[in-house]
């Protein structure tokens, strides 16, 4: 049996998960065809060999334009004492958006999309996005159940009906961009089965453009409790786990019991972008067993 193994000791986030798949053997030009095609605007991606802990990793970076972009990689303006703590609220309203987008390290993925009101979409327009896409059914099946699982999570977090989420950060196109990208490796590799025993998230909160949100966000607490995934809470102070992240692992789990032994056929290693002490590597590993 042919099968992947999710390593998150430093948690996951959709570019973290992209760079593994790619580091991985995910084709490149396969991606590339199906990104092309995506009808959406103001966006760049770029692929580069980067080293994290002496290791070297593939980071996979959505790049905004100046309309779209946020402060995903401002650790200050993240976990900074300056960030203004008003508007618990809000902030309830948003952690999805924040959560979201992360997709950097972990994590940056929730702060993309501060800025564009007129990017928060419901999961109807978000399907019709991805219903365009160039890409194989398979892979639009798995895009479409990471959606739909953020949707659910994000329903849950804020009261409203699953048709009724407008997903702020996830909505927005670096999440569709990070999510479709996931999608298109995992079918382009071809595995059945996918391991992952457990996610590994920090504490403390992290700040999104309406306020503060607890780690780990409510989304991710939301994705974890519906889909049994075993979570570890750390004492590293940040978000390691995303929204983006917690979702794809939800969507495409078969199991979290590792076979007894296994013989490993590729290892490919996804960097994070934002530095909370840690590896900052997603590892995952394509796996043989009998």
């Amino acid at each position: 049996m042919k099968a992947l193994y999710f390593e998150c000791s430093s948690g996951i986030s959709g570019d973290m998960t992209v760079g593994a798949l790619l580091d991985l053997g995910a084709d490149v030009q396969v991606l590339n065809k199906a990104l092309s095609s995506i009808k959406a605007e103001g966006f760049q991606t770029r692929i580069s060999k980067v080293e994290k802990s002496g290791l070297r990793c593939v980071d996979f970076d959505v790049i905004l334009d100046e309309d779209h972009d946020g402060h995903d990689h401002d650790m200050e303006y993240l976990y900074g004492h300056t960030h203004n703590h008003e508007s618990h609220d809000n902030h309830n309203h948003n952690h999805d958006e924040h959560s979201h987008t992360h997709e950097a390290q972990p994590h940056d993925e929730h702060h993309k999309h501060h800025h564009e009101k007129h990017h928060h979409r419901g999961l109807k327009e978000i399907n019709d996005i991805i219903s365009s896409v160039d890409m194989t059914d398979g892979a639009r099946n798995i895009c479409n159940n990471i959606f739909q699982v953020l949707a659910e999570a994000e329903s849950k977090a804020h009261g409203v009906p699953v048709d009724q989420v407008h997903f702020h950060e996830v909505g927005a196109i670096d999440s569709i961009v990070d999510i479709v990208s996931i999608s298109v490796c995992l079918d382009n590799i071809g595995i059945d089965k996918v391991f992952v025993p457990k996610l590994t998230d920090g504490q403390g909160t992290v700040r999104c453009q309406h306020g503060i949100l607890p780690v780990p966000v409510p989304a991710v607490l939301n994705i974890v409790n519906a889909a049994d995934i075993p979570i570890e809470i750390t004492e590293t102070k940040g978000e390691l786990v995303t929204p983006t992240g917690a979702a794809t692992v939800a969507a495409v789990r078969t199991s979290e019991q590792l076979p007894e032994s296994f013989n490993v056929e590729g290892v490919g290693m996804g960097a994070g972008k934002r530095d909370y002490g840690l590896s900052g590597i997603l590892r995952i590993m394509k796996i043989n067993y009998y």
